[in-house]
């Protein structure tokens, strides 16, 4: 990747000599004795992943430079595996390294954020499980109204410290921006948090410069996280990337993919589980839209193939080589696809290719709006 080269492509090309006589030992035990054969054995596997930092100052945050979306593991993304099967892939990825994961309080709602704290309040300081609050909760059930008053931020920061099982909570983002209290007072209710230690850093999701730059100067933010990909590119547009730089704030895309659009799975005959798939309600995964943008994942097939790239490899190539504060956060409940996730980062590609990987999607028009038309409003731009 352009500007990045990763020490981890150094290590992987070691551990495929050694695969073939560890093909039977637990992943914990193969990831140990390559880590022995390149003198690396008195350091944890957790190492293993390039690292970035995601805010400045004392609002630095060290992560690994891929995240984990947990999200899908209970909500939204139609039918999952059983509990066991997602606390065995989260400890998978707690193994290769992945040092972010990514929870919110309205996922499920609530039952995201138990099963994170079940599968990795183990690793306490090791990794960080962020959260989200804002989205208002009311009997385990979301209202689809926004409360952020200062002491629904509290009450809902002592829940999710108790569902998280910890004592402090290493981000804290307002999940959407709430018109009725003035962030000033928001910002307020987390620095106050901050100095209780309760919470060690914070972010926003979804909104815009003006109310970034007015966040900021009233408790310094760590992380903005928005949508980003090759589909959805409004943060370039509307100045959020440029605020994001210019006051070194780091950023964090959710979606990377698309919603798993980019990785290629999905069609315009693909069932989404009404009961539990919020993308069946998306203009954009309608299946004459997904017909129509089917072809800008062949345009990433194509590129990636010259360059022994899956889709979803090029889709985070691209996130990562964009800006060194970038940290995207994929989500997945396959192993397979946690594996191919990873290693996006043992792939280096010119900044000139991935311009021509630019020019060639923006020739072709994206059909669908992202949200339909209430939950656009949520979005505080």
């Amino acid at each position: 990747m352009s500007g990045n080269k990763f020490t981890r492509r150094g290590f992987l090309k070691t551990l495929g000599l050694t695969m073939g006589a560890m093909a039977l030992e637990p992943t914990y035990n193969k990831v140990q004795a390559a880590n022995n054969l390149v003198g690396r054995n008195k350091k944890p596997s957790t190492e293993c992943l390039p690292v970035r930092t995601l805010g400045s100052g004392n609002a630095a945050f060290d992560v690994s430079a891929l995240g984990f979306g947990v999200m899908g593991m209970t909500y939204n993304r139609s039918q999952h595996p059983g509990k066991k099967q997602c606390i065995r892939l989260l400890h998978e990825a707690v193994d290769r390294g992945i040092t972010l994961f990514d929870t919110a309080i309205i996922y499920g709602p609530l039952t995201n954020e138990i099963l994170a704290g079940e599968a990795l309040s183990e690793f306490r300081g090791k990794i960080n499980v962020t959260t989200k609050f804002g989205h208002e909760v009311i009997n385990g059930k979301g209202t689809g109204r926004q409360d952020s008053r200062p002491a629904t931020i509290r009450r809902y920061c002592e829940e999710s410290l108790r569902r998280l099982k910890t004592d402090c909570i290493p981000m804290f983002y307002q999940h959407r921006f709430d018109p009725n209290t003035p962030i000033e007072d928001v910002a307020g209710t987390i620095s106050d948090l901050i100095k209780e230690g309760k919470v060690l850093h914070w972010g926003m999701c979804e909104v815009s410069p003006e109310t970034i730059r007015k966040a900021h100067a009233e408790c310094p933010l760590t992380a903005i996280q928005s949508e980003y990909h090759l589909m959805h590119r409004l943060v370039e547009e509307n100045g959020v990337l440029d605020v994001c730089k210019n006051l070194g704030i780091g950023f964090v895309p959710y979606s990377p993919l698309n919603r798993g659009f980019l990785g290629g799975c999905i069609n315009e005959y693909t069932v989404f589980d009404h009961n539990n798939d919020n993308r069946h309600t998306l203009p954009r995964f309608q299946p004459e839209a997904m017909r129509a943008n089917t072809r800008i994942v062949n345009v990433l097939q194509n590129f990636g193939r010259e360059r022994g790239m899956t889709s979803s490899q090029v889709a985070l190539g691209w996130l990562l080589q964009k800006e060194p504060f970038i940290v995207p956060i994929p989500g997945t409940t396959k192993l397979s696809h946690l594996e191919e996730n990873l290693r996006t980062l043992d792939f280096e590609v010119s900044s000139e290719e991935w311009d021509e990987l630019e020019l060639a999607v923006a020739q072709i028009p994206v059909v669908g709006d992202r949200y339909n038309a209430e939950q656009q409003k949520q979005v505080g731009f």
